[in-house]
């Protein structure tokens, strides 16, 4: 059998070569694409690595018991003067003790001693969970916990938009925390997110939140689900859990 003849231009080599080089850069740009794709966006990727399981502890902040009687004189003030402390806390910063005031039924000896047993208080771990980052599909995230977090397993984060989805609709981002060492969790920042609807017979609110303690030493997943009729609460679940942070 006879070949064709090319001619004298005609590199065939070269030209298989071409073809080679084609062939890998488009496998590349490929292998680039998918890698893009499973890439765990930033917000999550500073708290979890997606696959790989973490134990996570289910708490609670408990200060020393000795704190009670102080908390009892501050309730008693309250009923006793209803309107002036509601003002008085409307204004001051949530989740940090109230500044002194002799309202408050504490002279500023007890509201001395009562900070000292609130700077004491401690991460109590009530249960254990396991925490897992995936993928279910492209462009969807959702945070798997098990056992009491499994509602957590119902929310989908998307990269486009930077809103989680849940059930109840869509919790989208607000203000950026930055809690102080005298907050209820202590000195922590993190990313916060919110769903609220208010209809003629329901009042929704959903939250979530995730950080890290300033010391770095563990991450913080936080939950909030709150539900009302008429005044009458019907459902209000709160998870705070703990974990370490990812391996870098």
């Amino acid at each position: 059998m006879k070949f064709p003849e090319f001619p004298a231009f005609f590199n065939f080599p070269l030209l298989v070569s071409k073809l080679s080089v084609l062939a890998l850069v488009t496998l590349l740009a490929v292998s680039v694409v998918s890698a893009a794709d499973n890439k765990v966006p930033e917000i999550l990727a500073a708290y979890f690595d997606k696959g790989k399981t973490v134990s996570g502890e289910v708490g609670a902040i408990m200060p020393p018991e000795e704190i009670n009687k102080y908390i009892a004189k501050v309730k008693a003030a309250s009923k006793a003067n209803p309107e002036w402390y509601a003002a008085y806390a409307k204004v001051a910063k949530p989740g940090i003790p109230l500044p002194w005031h002799e309202n408050l039924g504490l002279t500023k000896e007890d509201y001395e001693a009562y900070l000292k047993l609130w700077d004491q208080r401690q991460f109590k771990a009530m249960q254990q969970v396991v925490i897992r980052l995936e993928e279910p599909n492209p462009n969807e995230w959702m945070i798997r916990v098990s056992g009491v977090g499994m509602t957590i397993s119902l929310l989908r984060y998307n990269p486009e938009t930077g809103n989680f989805k849940s059930p109840n609709g869509e919790l989208k981002r607000i203000e950026d925390i930055v809690a102080e060492e005298r907050s209820i969790l202590g000195a922590w920042t993190g990313k916060e997110w919110r769903y609220e609807n208010n209809s003629e017979f329901i009042s929704t609110k959903e939250n979530l939140a995730m950080g890290s303690y300033k010391d770095g030493k563990h991450c913080l997943l936080i939950y909030r689900l709150q539900e009302s009729t008429a005044g009458r609460r019907l459902a209000d679940k709160s998870l705070v859990i703990r974990f370490s942070p990812p391996q870098k």
